[in-house]
């Protein structure tokens, strides 16, 4: 399952505001059409904000328009995905954005693949593993990070369970999560972002892998709840991994200096288009939190399992 594909001059993604109800396509004809796919979630997840920036680059460059303009205005459609920024300043340093774009998404495959083989073998037969948000193939080019440890752990022959938490106010765990892992004939069952401590007090847990958005000194940020469920592991005694690619690192700026993405509160107000607080309700909407490095296992990564920083 490829989330984004280079057509005819034209950068083809799903929609995947239209999952799990319909598989529907989303064409970028220029860099604008990209912004407004990342900026509105047309397409998620960091390696695949990467990759589809890289492209709207490129666009710029061959309609004839200011790269430099265009490259900055990408970099502002989301703050949090360090992916982003370091992807634009790459096909900015490159003699051909294009290839270079076209390399990152040869490349993207490559590296979800890599840490799949590292991460399956903390997964042992019969385990039963939570996830938090989308960190599978529509995350990615394909394959994905967190999930994509899952599928090499059950290409491998390993019996295992995922266990995915809705992930509100946008639900990518029950909307995505749920639906790549029925794709693959994985089991899975879908909990309430409330149940996952109950879920690990019980035993009901044997490993946590999340993906992430930032990985820098101090911690990872991540889908917002990635904390609690990373408290309650901790609590609990139940390993919790991060699976993320090196482009995922911030070596410049520790986590806690960073921006974190406050999203529109009527992703909160509403749910499913239907209204589920009273008329005149505030909102708080961060999109992301963080995990401090104390609270992680381990960092599954294409160059083998690190430390957190």
């Amino acid at each position: 399952m490829k989330t984004l594909e280079w057509k005819d001059g034209e950068l083809v993604l799903i929609d995947q505001r239209k999952l799990p109800d319909s598989l529907e396509y989303f064409r970028c004809r220029n860099y604008r059409d990209v912004i407004y796919a990342i900026k509105n979630m047309v397409v998620r997840g960091a390696p695949a904000i990467g990759v589809t920036a890289a492209f709207g680059v490129a666009m710029a460059e061959l309609a004839g328009e200011d790269v430099e303009a265009a490259a900055e205005e990408v970099k502002a459609s989301r703050p949090t995905a360090v992916n982003l920024f370091w992807a634009v300043d790459r096909v900015m340093k490159s003699e051909s954005p294009l290839d270079e774009a076209i390399t990152m998404y040869r490349e993207d495959m490559e590296t979800n693949r890599a840490i799949g083989r590292h991460g399956a073998g903390l997964i042992e037969d019969g385990d039963t593993v939570l996830t938090h948000c989308n960190a599978g193939a529509l995350a990615c080019v394909d394959y994905g990070t967190a999930l994509g440890v899952i599928r090499a752990a059950w290409d491998e022959g390993k019996r295992l369970t995922v266990i995915c938490d809705e992930t509100r106010p946008v639900g990518q765990g029950a909307r995505l999560s749920v639906w790549e892992m029925q794709q693959e004939g994985i089991p899975v069952k879908l909990i309430a972002d409330v149940a996952a401590g109950y879920l690990m007090q019980t035993g009901m847990i044997d490993k946590v892998i999340i993906g992430a958005d930032r990985i820098a000194e101090g911690g990872v940020a991540n889908k917002i709840g990635s904390l609690m469920v990373a408290l309650a592991a901790k609590r609990f005694n139940v390993p919790f991994y991060v699976a993320a690619p090196m482009s995922t690192f911030d070596t410049e700026n520790p986590i806690y200096d960073i921006e974190i993405e406050e999203r529109d509160p009527a992703e909160v107000l509403y749910y499913g288009g239907c209204r589920i607080a009273p008329r005149g309700t505030e909102a708080i909407n961060p999109a992301f939190d963080i995990v401090p490095s104390d609270l992680i296992s381990g960092i599954i990564t294409e160059k083998g399992i690190l430390d957190p920083l």
